[in-house]
């Protein structure tokens, strides 16, 4: 793991690195947005395929850089800027002095110039022209696209606009009207003025951000790992309201933009993001396993949650163990009593009682934060809470112990808990907000598969392998699948086994030899459908449904389900949905 110089400094003990507590587990990176959906005859199924090339990352993102950082952006400066200079006073009474004091130079260089007034109006009658009805939504948007521009003076995006979040791309607009104001402002020397007070900022909260870090890592027991290509970033920025705390995902980027109060930020929604950047890859990796538990979803239908946590298992999962881990790890502001070493006999039973007093009080206010998470809709939080406290007394990292925490979860008993639980009219919603990306080639034929337009996705398919594209054993595997839509037996067949000709996955080899497998069956082959389910165990995916659908298909010949069967009833087709995505490809009957 890579650190920054700043970061270094608080785990340097005596000359030795210490990088166990803050170290990551994974060995290779983990794609976290896998989507593939299909049917075997009236059956749903969801096959992972290789994602799609990553998203390109902020323009703060360095490749080559540190892992883990904190810093400031000059980019970040202009539209902060901009926004203050145009009616931004979210938070001022609480900020950093040096907000007001660059304010004020702002105004002052606008009275002095003429010019730096007008391009300070026109960039104001833009930002009122593309306000969102709330503060938070408008300042939201700025930051998105503040986190892809290049340094000044040329401000322009770093990446294509169909690249970049969408509300990015809402007010990209305003790059023009902002060049121009920094140049008539002359914020770039106010930007180097002001770097010293900026970098005492920084100074100030490397050590308690390296303290979460490390504390968190001691928790969660996780051990140090080589470099993941993933990154954590910190982005501080005093003259945005020290309330306000941006997160965002951007592929295998995790960026927070945080403001000062009093010398320190948010520090618990930096964490909650941290939490995000750790475990993520942990649970996407076992996306696959969670099929099961997608009844779960129709228990939060009504729940005041952000739709993606109502439409996808994964990230509900993913957003109910980091608030098992809040509620476990937080600071309840009670402090618990200690037993004296070497303690009179006669005032053991007293400092017993003070002791249990505290702990109780300690656990009643970590459950209430636990019911708080339920009323919202995140139902599986008390389950994963529950996990937590076995896991808290062996010695086994995270990374081991998830495993058995998801695959040993039993589905029916929560949804009896969800279905028990009654939800807030409101709820508070994620800091953490991922970028979402629009599919594009074999990703879009997915998406149109998984969404009914079998058509669609066979054209994509059909003209993928026109154009010799790079994954042509991705193509004919949905292609195959449309094929079994459509009712063309003989074709999906041929597909499958171009698939099989082609592939290196094991997941899409697996997968492929099953389907032939129950092709064979409808068509009264037994023997060789037999030999496909076994040809599917031999390929060794690893995964549990590949595992059981093959072994099913051993014991018992597949039939053709009724035509009213509710296709999610069916447990040995593989899914893994990706964040806010749903849908099936229906089969011929």
């Amino acid at each position: 793991m890579q650190f920054s110089p700043r970061l270094l400094r608080l785990l340097t003990i005596h000359g030795v690195i210490t990088i166990y507590a803050a170290g990551l587990f994974l060995q290779q990176p983990v794609q976290a947005q896998q989507s593939a959906t299909a049917k075997t005859p009236n059956k749903q199924a969801t096959i992972p395929q290789p994602g799609p090339p990553p998203p390109k990352p902020p323009a703060l993102i360095d490749p080559a850089g540190p892992t883990i950082s904190l810093q400031s952006s000059e980019a970040m400066f202009n539209i902060a800027v901009a926004l203050n200079a145009c009616g931004y006073d979210d938070g001022l009474a609480d900020s950093d002095p040096i907000r007001a004091h660059i304010r004020d130079q702002v105004n002052q260089a606008t009275q002095q110039s003429p010019e730096a007034r007008d391009d300070r109006d026109k960039l104001c009658s833009y930002i009122n022209q593309h306000r969102l009805g709330s503060s938070t939504r408008d300042l939201s948007q700025y930051v998105s696209l503040a986190l892809y521009l290049t340094p000044p003076p040329d401000l322009a995006p770093s990446a294509e606009l169909e690249d970049m979040p969408p509300e990015a791309t809402q007010v990209v607009e305003i790059l023009p009207l902002l060049r121009a104001f920094a140049k008539s402002a002359q914020l770039h020397v106010l930007w180097v003025q002001n770097r010293p007070a900026y970098d005492e900022i920084e100074n100030k909260l490397h050590d308690p951000l390296t303290q979460m870090i490390v504390s968190t890592n001691i928790y969660l027991k996780m051990p140090a790992s080589t470099y993941d290509g993933r990154r954590f970033l910190v982005v501080v920025e005093p003259l945005l309201s020290p309330a306000a705390t941006n997160a965002r995902i951007y592929g295998t980027d995790y960026v927070v933009v945080t403001s000062p109060a009093n010398d320190a930020i948010r520090m618990q929604d930096v964490r909650h993001t941290y939490l995000h950047y750790v475990i993520e890859p942990l649970l996407f990796a076992r996306a696959t396993s969670m099929d099961r538990m997608l009844p779960i979803l129709k228990t939060v239908s009504e729940a005041p949650l952000d739709y993606v946590y109502r439409s996808d298992i994964v990230s509900l999962v993913i957003e109910c163990m980091i608030r098992a881990i809040e509620a476990r790890t937080m600071d309840t502001g009670v402090q618990e009593v200690k037993i004296p070493a070497n303690i009179p006999r006669s005032e053991l039973e007293s400092y017993d009682r003070q002791r249990n007093a505290s702990l109780q009080k300690i656990a009643t206010i970590r459950q209430q934060s636990v019911q708080d998470s339920m009323r919202q809709g995140y139902v599986l939080t008390q389950y994963f809470y529950e996990q937590l406290m076995a896991f808290e007394r062996t010695p086994t990292s995270l990374k081991d112990s998830i495993g058995e925490m998801v695959y040993g979860m039993d589905v029916d008993v929560q949804v009896h808990r969800a279905r028990n639980t009654q939800f807030a009219q409101q709820g508070s919603g994620d800091v953490v907000r991922r970028a979402p990306r629009q599919p594009k080639g074999l990703d879009l034929a997915e998406m149109k598969l998984m969404k009914g337009d079998s058509d669609g996705a066979g054209q994509l398919a059909r003209q993928a392998l026109d154009q010799h594209t790079a994954e042509p054993d991705r193509a004919n595997f949905i292609l195959a699948r449309v094929n079994l839509v459509s009712g063309k037996m003989d074709d999906a067949e041929a597909a499958f086994r171009e698939t099989i000709r082609l592939s290196k996955d094991p997941r899409m080899l697996a997968w492929s030899h099953i389907y032939l497998g129950r092709i064979l069956d409808v068509q009264e082959e037994r023997d060789h459908a037999v030999a496909e389910y076994r040809a599917a165990l031999t390929v060794r995916d690893g995964q549990p449904d590949t595992k059981q659908a093959a072994e099913k298909g051993i014991k018992q010949p597949f039939e053709l389900p009724h035509r009213q069967q509710d296709s999610d009833d069916d447990d040995t087709s593989p899914q893994t949905k990706p964040p806010a995505a749903s849908g099936s490809a229906q089969a011929p009957h």
